[in-house]
Order: C-alpha cells, then structure tokens, then sequence
C-alpha cells in the first residue's frame, strides 16, 4: 500500500483548472485500493497570502466542498484542516527549521519569484517549504502528486528530512514527489494558464448565467461567422477539447472548419458541456455549501483520524531529540 498526500491552500474556490489538473487526478488516484491518501487543507501556508479571517474561513468551506463534489471519499482516506492539527505541524516544523541551513530556502522559488520585493515577504513565506516538509513527514508520506514547478521544494522536503534522520535517527519516510507529465496545462479565457492571480479562471460552480457570462469572455480572432476557422489556435476549442468526448470533439472540430458556425455557438457549447459533465459535482458542492454542519463533521472525522499518526510521528520525533525518555 503507498500512502500518497496532497495539501491544498485555501486561496479561494477551486476552478475548472485545479479541477482538471489536480483534483480529479488526485481522486482517481485516492480509488485504487492500493493507495491510502491524506488530503488537508493547507490553511496555514494561505495566511501568508490571506489576511482576512472571514475569507479563509471561506476559502477552506469551498475548497471542502470542492474535494467532497468530486468524489474523495472521506471514509477510505483522511481528510483534514492543516490548522486543526497546528500543534503537531508547527512543533515539528520549529525542530526541522533548527536544521535548515538559510541558503537552501533562500533558494526556494516560492521566495526568490518575490525576493525583488522584500517588504512584500513575510517570514511564513520565507519558511514555507519547511512547513510543507513537516506537513508531509508528519504523515510518514510515500507519494507527494506535484507539478513540475513543485518539485523543487519536494526535493527540500526529502532533504531536510534526510537532514533529521542522520542527525537524531530514523524519524521519516523520505518522501518522492509523483510528477504526472501527462497533466495538462489549462488554459485561461485569455489563453494564459489558467489562474486566479491572473483572474482568467472560469468558476464551474458558479450559477448558469453566471457561468455563461464568464465564457461569453473567452478572447478569440475576428474570423467573420461565414467562414471556416482554425480550432487548433481557438482557446474555446481547446478547453472543449479537455472535456468532450473524441466524437464531441471531431464534431466540433468539422463545425470550425465548415464555416457558418460562429464562436458564439462554440460558447455556447463549451457552456452545455460544462453543465452537463459536471451537473452531479455542482449539485454537491451546492449541498455542503448550504449544509455546513454536515461539511464540518466529515473534517472533524478527518482530524481525529490524522491526530492518531501525527501523534505518533511526534512521540518518536521527541523520543530521539531527548525530550521525553
């Protein structure tokens, strides 16, 4: 069995990007009964980005409510707020930061993408990968799904909980990052990577209307209605083509090239197939936004059930530092 983990920030309600590229694969992932996952929700590292209470509190309601709408299920896994359990993740992230050296966070890029500001850095994010490396050794993690631009800072992990085990003994799993390179690349209405601190995302969740009005944006050429168009450079097309079955999109395809088929219509398309692919996730997501209670209880469940192997984890660590014989 691997045991797999993934943290998520709380920075707002998860798009149709995160959905596609992290949150489904992670569920598909969290099924093989081979696997046991960990999911939390990294409250913690957004408060060096959210300042508002309210907001994160928010934020991590609908990020919950995300994961519970596409499937995770909370009975075979663990699901978890990073804030509930600080006590475990913060103590120990005070005894690896005790044996990070300063140049390898300095190096980190979460911190150098900003180093040219520095009245913009706080110290939480200068300490961010030490944090997300107490996150995942807490756990004794096997498998860490990320990014390409993620795996710098899983390599820190695995470095500094190396560091712990020569120092003191046998404390961690080394954990590996899993880099799917088949994971795709969502593109934005502007044809960007899909982003909110781009504000090009488009929000699944959001009501009909609403949702029509944010792919009505969709930025496409000035090709005239009449004539042929080419769907390989369309952003329209090609998050069609993402979620459209291979006769949708052949169909699709033939309309572009055939002339008297308008971007309108392929909006319009785009927005059926939406409604219609996710029609279950957004009725769920719908139901625990408006039934907190029940969202609240799975969470506590979650926590209870991480508490027992972060308090393991944590006995052994303050065994081999000396601090309880």
């Amino acid at each position: 069995m691997a045991r797999i983990l993934t943290g998520i920030q709380a920075s707002g309600k998860p798009h149709l990007g995160n959905i596609l590229g992290a949150i489904l694969p992670a569920v598909e992932l969290s099924k093989n009964e081979k696997n046991e996952s960990f999911l939390f929700i990294a409250d913690l590292h957004s408060m060096t980005t959210v300042k508002d209470a309210q907001q994160l509190t928010e934020n991590t309601q609908a990020v919950a409510a995300a994961w519970l709408a596409c499937g995770f299920d909370t009975e075979k896994n663990y699901f978890y707020r990073q804030s509930r359990l600080a006590g475990y993740h913060t103590e120990l992230m005070w005894y690896l930061n005790c044996l990070t050296p300063y140049p390898m966070l300095a190096n980190a890029h979460s911190f150098k993408d900003k180093s040219d500001k520095l009245a913009d850095v706080n110290a939480g994010l200068f300490t961010y990968p030490v944090l997300q490396a107490a996150d995942i050794v807490l756990y004794q993690a096997e498998y860490v799904p990320v990014g390409k631009d993620q795996k710098q800072h899983l390599e820190m992990s695995k470095d500094i909980a190396a560091a712990f085990n020569r120092t003191y003994g046998d404390a961690f799993v080394l954990p590996e990052p899993k880099i799917d390179e088949t994971v795709m690349t969502i593109p934005g209405i502007d044809g960007q990577k899909m982003s909110k601190s781009y504000g090009n995302y488009i929000d699944i969740f959001l009501p009909e209307k609403q949702l029509y009005k944010v792919i009505k944006k969709i930025v496409t050429d000035t090709t005239p209605l009449e004539e042929p168009k080419n769907p390989d450079t369309c952003n329209v097309f090609a998050l069609y083509n993402l979620m459209a079955s291979e006769e949708q999109v052949k169909e699709m395809r033939q309309n572009y090239e055939g002339g008297n088929y308008g971007y309108g219509h392929a909006k319009k398309a785009l927005h059926e197939l939406i409604l219609e692919k996710f029609a279950k996730q957004r009725e769920l997501y719908n139901y625990y936004m408006e039934n907190l209670d029940e969202l609240e209880a799975k969470l506590q469940e979650g926590e209870r059930k991480a508490e027992l192997i972060a308090k393991q984890t944590m006995e052994t660590v303050r065994k081999l530092l000396g601090f309880i014989s």
